[in-house]
């Protein structure tokens, strides 16, 4: 038995084996806002940073994430059979029940496995990694599998100039295994909720508290509300606090660390958490600019890219960071183990 770097007792890690995408054919640039809400192109890139995203036609959130684990699997050359645990982070479910993983575990044949999903907003995939590495920790399961996917087109108001640009359909998972080897693979976390958020970025309807009806579709409740100031307000900062929170704690400097890994919601508080940590621009996982803000699925895209384009090599040092509504926030430590 080891003592693993936090300091608690147990014999295995989890480090990230495989990864996997999918995203839309389907593209809406800048352009095709111009021509339906009163923005314009430069608006939108000097304030958010996106150019372009994708938009699933036909299909749901499980599609999405679907294709993602295929994905994985394929480029692993593994048996869906060969899976313990599929967990979804989402927060745009093909339905409240059942979970979305189970729709997923049918389609990818993942017959033995056991799934559920999480809903962190845009923190969904780091509270998701946590839980999943947790679950590799126990030394009960082999192989987790985590997707982060929201097809978020089927809930934006494309009548809102303020929402409908900054959002794109996505899905991309990782694979967990155990190792042995504490030098890789999930090294820390720091996650947080503060529900003193919950008015600023909220969908009301369709839930126990405002159930699906006429009225909630005529007053249009079941779209995303954003206060888009208030939540870059806090967002600025907490996900930059959290980042450098995670670096001190761990006895990191800007040096140490290969890739700050962000949510992609807006390039100024990707930036502003770059700075916080004392890093430059080319350490930072960027593709908000092709995908927009694909939600549950950002955080593994950049993973994913970024590796398949030989970009992140074994032992690498990574800080993922994110922020959510709720309001949720968190940062994961982790080195690259893959070759």
């Amino acid at each position: 038995m080891q003592i693993s770097p936090n300091g608690k007792n147990r014999k295995y890690n989890a480090v990230i084996t495989g990864v996997g995408m999918y995203v839309p054919e389907k593209v809406l640039d800048n352009k095709y806002f111009e021509s339906i809400v009163d923005t314009n192109d430069e608006w939108i890139m000097t304030r958010t940073g996106i150019k372009e995203r994708r938009i699933l036609e036909n299909g749901a959130t499980s599609t999405l994430a679907t294709e993602a684990v295929k994905d994985l699997l394929r480029s692993r050359n593994l048996s869906p059979e060969e899976i313990d645990v599929i967990i979804v982070a989402t927060v745009t479910p093909d339905m409240f029940f059942p979970a979305t993983a189970c729709l997923v575990q049918d389609n990818v044949g993942a017959k033995n496995a056991w799934g559920f999903d999480i809903s962190a907003a845009c923190s969904s995939f780091l509270f998701a990694l946590r839980v999943g590495s947790g679950l590799i920790e126990s030394g009960l399961y082999k192989k987790v599998v985590v997707v982060g996917a929201d097809k978020m087109s089927a809930i934006v108001d494309y009548t809102d100039r303020n929402t409908c640009i900054l959002f794109g359909d996505a899905g991309s998972a990782v694979l967990l295994e155990p190792t042995e080897d504490f030098s890789y693979g999930i090294q820390d976390s720091i996650l947080h909720v503060d529900g003193s958020g919950r008015n600023s970025l909220y969908m009301l309807g369709g839930g126990s508290m405002n159930p699906s009806s006429h009225e909630t579709v005529d007053k249009k409740m079941h779209y995303i509300y954003q206060d888009g100031k208030a939540v870059f307000k806090v967002a600025v900062v907490g996900m930059a606090n959290v980042s450098y929170e995670i670096m001190q704690k761990n006895h990191l400097c800007s040096e140490d660390v290969a890739y700050l890994v962000p949510h992609q919601a807006n390039l100024r508080i990707i930036d502003a958490t770059a700075n916080r940590m004392g890093i430059s621009r080319d350490k930072v996982m960027i593709n908000i600019h092709k995908f927009g803000n694909t939600t549950s699925a950002t955080i593994p895209l950049c993973l994913t890219e970024y590796y398949r384009n030989g970009k992140v090599k074994k032992g690498d040092k990574l800080v993922l960071a994110a922020f959510g509504a709720g309001f949720t926030w968190g940062s994961i430590y982790l080195t690259w183990g893959m070759d």
